[in-house]
């Protein structure tokens, strides 16, 4: 049996020791073992494809091919010849026969994201293979056999949508063996300082930063208080974002939207949009002199107003309230400073 040559997620993201993480991978590497379908639930950010990832290569198909297929990434109108493959002549442009995610799985796993979006014909072809392991290409009529494990994921509620009528019932059936549910990283307690020195050493050794920085105190109260709505997805991109704006070895400025002012600049005039700017976190550190604070924050003042601006100083100015007059003075101080 070939090993897969799909390209594998960063399982060196799956951190944590908190007793719901623990718990949560406990679960996982049992139901590993067993053949069956799998359900994993969870919000958005919190890890589906790696715990999905990870399922295929704790399994005994773990030398098989593990495909993965964002179900949200494409059309109902495409969605059937992806998954099921198309033959010659099926439709415009089908000029050879073609394998499907299905094929290219066999004997293996084939990781279904998003598995809410499927509508219901791909649903239905769906529930035939997961009950008989055969299915018709698009414009065939000769079954296909294949020997596939299927997982699925979605931070939809299925058993509502089942109710509602656009999710099969038969099929949620057929799919949920085992459901694994993700703990959100709120709920994870102690998670966020491991996470948060792991994306920090990555981003570090990525600038070909000389010396890893650290977090004051008051930044890491910050990230531990803060409810994650985007979960390790987001804390990635939050502590990576602190790193590369940090003016020296010890960050200090937390911001958790990147969009802050410049969302309310763009949508301005436009009463129908609401936009809340949220500004960057600075907890006051009284370890630091007041002098070198007012440094620090005069400094990050500067670089994010210049990166925002693409490096225009008349409008990196405006963005801090000052004129270029004032920018300059200012640019020029704390280029000596330095």
């Amino acid at each position: 049996m070939a090993m897969s040559t799909t390209p594998i997620p960063a399982l060196q993201d799956v951190i944590g020791q908190s007793d719901a993480f623990l718990n949560f991978q406990e679960r996982l590497s049992r139901a590993a073992g067993i053949d069956r379908p799998v359900l994993i639930i969870g919000e958005r950010g919190t890890g589906k494809e790696l715990a999905a990832a990870r399922l295929h290569f704790l399994s005994p198909r773990w030398q098989g091919p593990y495909v993965p297929l964002n179900c949200a990434a494409m059309p109902g109108s495409l969605l059937d010849s992806e998954l099921f493959g198309h033959e010659a002549g099926a439709f415009t442009g089908a000029i050879s026969r073609r394998k499907g995610y299905f094929e290219r799985a066999d004997n293996g796993t084939l990781f279904l994201d998003e598995i809410a979006n499927l509508d219901q014909q791909a649903q239905s072809k769906l529930l035939r293979v997961a009950e008989y392991g055969t299915f018709d290409r698009v414009g065939g009529s000769s079954p296909v056999e294949v020997n596939v494990r299927l997982i699925g994921a979605t931070n939809a509620n299925l058993p509502q949508l089942a109710r509602e009528g656009s999710f099969k019932k038969d099929l949620l059936d057929r799919l949920s063996f085992e459901v694994l549910a993700i703990p959100p990283l709120r709920q994870r307690e102690g998670d966020v300082d491991l996470l948060v020195n792991h994306f920090t050493t990555r981003m570090a050794v990525g600038m070909g930063l000389d010396v890893r920085p650290e977090f004051s105190a008051q930044a890491m109260s910050a990230l531990r208080s803060y409810q994650w709505p985007g979960n390790v997805r987001e804390l990635r991109n939050v502590v990576e974002r602190a790193v590369y704006r940090a003016s020296g070895n010890t960050v200090t400025c937390i911001d958790f939207d990147p969009f802050g002012s410049d969302l309310e600049t763009l949508h301005a005039g436009t009463p129908e949009v609401t936009a809340t700017p949220a500004y960057p976190t600075c907890p006051v550190d009284l370890s630091i002199p007041l002098p070198e604070a007012v440094r620090n924050i005069e400094d990050a003042y500067l670089k994010i107003a210049l990166e925002r601006s693409r490096y225009n100083q008349k409008k990196a100015a405006g963005l801090m309230g000052l004129t270029y007059h004032q920018f300059r003075s200012l640019y020029r101080r704390l280029r000596r400073e330095k």
